[in-house]
């Protein structure tokens, strides 16, 4: 006679299949244990407060407030009118490196460091100079042009 046709890991497989239906199943009627089906609109409702947090009890009318629809604003604001900042300004040079040809000013209205090219300056400047620049936003943020020693 022949050996027996199943192996080992055909056993094991197939037990691992029965156990995967098993927790199938019992997902299931966990599922239906808790379902929300015939439940009331009320008990379905839910409700915002005066402070934007979800409540289930209706808010109170006497804390409600007319809004017109001109005061409902959709998408973004536009941009107030900033205090324009003088075109020169005046800093000081903290870091330059004049071999690799860059360096930073520090801003003496704002305290901003603001980066500086060799090719942006007229004339000589070292650390610690006073100096006269505008500011233009460059790739990577604010850079100084047109540096000139104060």
């Amino acid at each position: 006679m022949g050996r027996s046709q199943e192996s080992f890991n055909k056993k094991e497989k197939e037990k691992k299949k029965a156990q995967k239906l098993q927790e199938k199943q019992e997902k299931k009627a966990e599922r239906q244990a808790n379902s929300q089906k015939g439940k009331s609109l009320e008990d379905m409702m839910a409700y915002i407060d005066e402070n934007g947090n979800i409540i289930d009890t209706p808010p109170d009318p006497s804390k409600r407030k007319e809004v017109s629809l001109e005061e409902i604003q959709i998408g973004v604001s536009r941009q107030e009118d900033t205090e324009e900042l003088p075109t020169v300004r005046t800093g000081t040079v903290t870091h330059f490196n004049g071999s690799k040809g860059y360096g930073f000013i520090k801003d003496s209205l704002t305290q901003e460091s603001i980066f500086v090219h060799v090719n942006d300056v007229q004339g000589r400047i070292a650390e610690g100079s006073k100096v006269n620049f505008e500011v233009t936003m460059g790739h990577k943020g604010p850079q100084a042009v047109s540096v000139k020693p104060a």
